[in-house]
């Protein structure tokens, strides 16, 4: 499965071009651009396995790097102050991952 069987490629284009400068990664206003915020929590749960790229059940910091790539293959890299930001945002039991509910309510709110 990839993320345009759920979201429009010209809204993903379009979200990732909103960031392309280093430190200017929103992701609150990424999930609105690109349209997940409008999908169904079982759209996300499938948008979350996509990111989950080891597929250990959450998303880890590593995984965060490439967050955008996993969206758009030439997007850039997401900056450390923007993985910090991003982990403080949805990791809300502190074990250092975004789980799936962490994700869905971090997507979803």
């Amino acid at each position: 499965m990839s993320l345009t069987s759920i979201l429009s490629a010209e809204a993903i284009e379009n979200a990732v071009k909103n960031c392309q400068a280093p430190d200017t990664f929103d992701y609150k206003k990424f999930f609105q651009h690109c349209g997940l915020s409008q999908k169904t929590s079982q759209q996300v749960k499938e948008v979350f396995c996509i990111l989950d790229e080891d597929k250990s059940g959450s998303i880890e910091e590593a995984e965060l790097k490439f967050f955008l790539q996993r969206f758009s293959p030439g997007a850039r890299t997401l900056t450390e102050k923007e993985i910090k930001s991003l982990l403080t945002a949805g990791d809300k039991d502190a074990d250092g991952t975004i789980g799936l509910d962490e994700f869905q309510a971090m997507v979803l709110s």
